[in-house]
């Protein structure tokens, strides 16, 4: 197996973009750029389980907050009792078998997934003795029938599911961003055959 020698990561919706002429390659190494889907942040994380009221104290702050003594300790209880909640809601299972080869399967199938449907996230997992590959994030069956009905020609076999999901994307015009990835390998010698 060849190693990677370096990546630098270039973000295009960053401050700055280098191009491959603008990075230093070692001799016998070349510049091969790789496009990359990320998603996008799904929620402002910076007060995720945090007492709000907490963060206040202190701060430059132009609001007020008068309360008892109950209501703070309802809020830290509310957020203590609530840190591992999931949310149930549906999933697209566009793959599901248990054969000799289903492993190489089951990743070919997120792969092709993920790269003809950017910003919808796929999900392989391996519940004895079968693959899954499931799709999405949907709080309705109906949300989760919209993306079944698009895919059923390229995944005929696809089917909704039930199952504890991740925060749905909010803004679904900007689910995701795309990088640009400049990765420097070995130039591989060129053979030839008679």
């Amino acid at each position: 197996m060849k190693r990677l020698l370096a990546v630098l990561i270039v973000l295009t919706a960053g401050a700055f973009c280098l191009r491959a002429q603008d990075i230093v390659v070692p001799q016998g190494y070349q510049v091969v750029d790789s496009l990359v889907i990320r998603p996008s942040a799904q929620m402002d994380t910076s007060l995720v389980g945090k007492d709000v009221f907490r963060v206040l104290d202190g701060k430059d702050a132009t609001v007020t907050v008068l309360q008892s003594e109950s209501i703070r300790a309802g809020m830290a209880k509310h957020i203590k009792d609530n840190e591992s909640e999931v949310i149930s809601g549906y999933r697209v299972r566009i793959y599901f078998n248990n054969s000799q080869n289903s492993r190489g399967e089951s990743e070919a199938a997120k792969n092709r997934f993920e790269a003809n449907h950017p910003g919808i996230f796929a999900y392989r997992s391996f519940t004895s003795p079968f693959f899954k590959v499931t799709v999405g994030d949907f709080r309705t069956r109906s949300e989760a029938m919209k993306l079944l009905q698009e895919i059923s020609n390229e995944f005929p076999t696809a089917f909704i599911v039930k199952e504890n999901i991740n925060y749905p994307i909010v803004d679904k015009n900007n689910s995701y961003i795309i990088d640009t990835l400049h990765l420097v390998r070995p130039i591989e010698p060129q053979t030839t055959t008679f």
